[in-house]
């Protein structure tokens, strides 16, 4: 079957469709044949009977008076069937009365034998003349079957000459030598013709399969190297794309250290700096307080020392700050449920306000980038609820479904519409979004004016191909 299907549309045709035309040409020469034996064989009987009617009836006429024949119409009816053309092309003959008796018969075993009337004898006693192609299985066949297989059985009525009606019907039988001679001879004709036709046809429509088939077949083979082509584009696009989302996982260890290292510069560097230049202003300015110039009418310069003073110590405020909020925690070896406290109690800390948190999982093997996200998507939804939501009702849950850590932080506060928020200036979310994206999660956020806001994401507990 597979090496059929392989084949092309042509050949496919030629090799299925040659059973068909062979098996119709069988069909057709063996309907032609039987139809025209059944017409020989009526033509056969039709003139038969014409002679048998001519020749015969005139012996018969006395049983329009009664129910048998005399001596002499047997003799004279012996005479046609031995010594004329008739008698030769007759093989058997019967005369039948109404009641299916035989009254005549060269066979004198018959004469007198009743028989049940069969279709044909029934048909010729209403004036049909009645022929067939007999296989001789009857009871009145009993003598012909042991010589012949099948006979041409033909049934004529006899007419009385005045009335003109039916008195007698004359049965005989003819060889089917001449009726086979004649079918073989026009079923021979028939498949020739047939065969001629047919092969023409057939030419024609596999001429018109084979151009399709080509057709076909071409635009098969260019949509295979199409499709060849696409496929190894998906394949680089899928690679690179592999290659893309490792490089972004990488890319956020990468940048979490940079922001710790930067946070450690900032506080190592200038931070020092200005502690140490704050300690030495203070000395200064302590040491310049009972100074006459410093206190020396219209010239308060101990106001300017307090000023800058203030705007150091300010400056030393925040560029610590600064520093805190870039260096992420060491959460390398920490679960997920212990990320989640870290964040809250950090947030907590900072700004005084209450968290619940609730957690029915603890991932401990999470992949760092995954823990990264983890930790930045808590401290930024809870730092926005708190800065536009007002802080109230602040929760943050963690659940485990299968192979994925579910975040879910919400509050009580105003909302927003998202259709108004404005990405250019409000980066936030699109960071959260992000980052959860690229880890191949999902993020979802469903606020409204009122209602409070829901920050939910899906993180995976694993990272295909992602080495740390």
């Amino acid at each position: 079957m597979h090496a059929f299907t392989r084949l092309s549309l042509s050949r496919q045709f030629l090799i299925a469709s040659f059973p068909i035309v062979l098996i119709g040409m069988i069909g057709i020469g063996w309907w032609v044949g039987a139809t025209i034996e059944r017409g020989v064989a009526n033509r056969i009987g039709a003139i038969t009977s014409l002679y048998v009617d001519s020749f015969i009836a005139p012996h018969l006429q006395q049983l329009e008076h009664g129910n048998s024949l005399g001596a002499a119409p047997r003799a004279a009816l012996d005479r046609l069937l031995t010594d004329t053309p008739l008698g030769q092309k007759i093989v058997a003959f019967k005369i039948w009365d109404q009641t299916g008796r035989v009254l005549y018969s060269p066979n004198a075993a018959l004469i007198g034998r009743t028989f049940p009337i069969d279709e044909g004898l029934s048909a010729a006693f209403q004036g049909n003349v009645r022929s067939e192609i007999s296989d001789l299985t009857q009871g009145e066949n009993e003598f012909e079957s042991r010589r012949w297989s099948r006979l041409i059985e033909t049934y004529s009525p006899i007419r009385a000459d005045q009335l003109g009606s039916v008195i007698a019907v004359a049965e005989f039988y003819q060889t089917t030598d001449e009726l086979a001679r004649e079918t073989r001879e026009a079923q021979i004709r028939s498949w020739l013709v047939v065969a001629g036709t047919m092969s023409f046809m057939y030419l024609l429509i596999f001429g018109l399969v084979h151009r399709g088939s080509e057709t076909i077949d071409g635009q098969r083979r260019q949509l295979s190297a199409k499709v060849a082509e696409l496929s190894a584009v998906v394949t680089q696009n899928a690679q690179l794309h592999d290659k893309v989302r490792r490089a972004a996982l990488r890319t956020s260890s990468l940048n979490e250290r940079f922001l710790r290292r930067i946070s450690a510069d900032l506080h190592d560097g200038p931070g020092q700096d200005l502690a140490l230049g704050l300690m030495r202003f203070e000395s200064v300015a302590e040491a310049c307080r009972d100074c006459a110039t410093c206190n020396a009418p219209g010239r308060p310069v101990q106001d300017d020392f307090q000023t800058v003073r203030i705007a150091l110590k300010s400056a030393f405020s925040d560029l610590r700050s600064i520093s805190m909020g870039l260096q992420l925690p060491e959460i390398d070896q920490l679960g997920s449920s212990q990320i989640a406290g870290r964040a809250v109690r950090d947030f907590e800390r900072k700004t005084g306000a209450t968290v619940r948190l609730a957690t029915s999982c603890d991932s401990s093997e999470l992949p760092l980038p995954v823990k990264i996200a983890l930790y930045r998507l808590i401290q930024e939804s809870l730092a926005n609820g708190f800065r536009h939501g007002g802080g109230s009702d602040l929760s943050v849950e963690l659940a485990c479904n299968g192979s994925w850590l579910d975040v879910t932080i919400s509050d009580k506060g105003t909302g927003f519409d998202p259709l108004k928020v404005d990405s250019k200036s409000h980066f936030g979310l699109e960071g959260m979004r992000e980052r959860v994206e690229i880890l191949g999660g999902s993020f979802q956020v469903q606020t409204a004016p009122g209602h409070g806001t829901v920050v939910r994401a899906s993180l995976p507990k694993q990272l295909a191909g992602f080495e740390e």
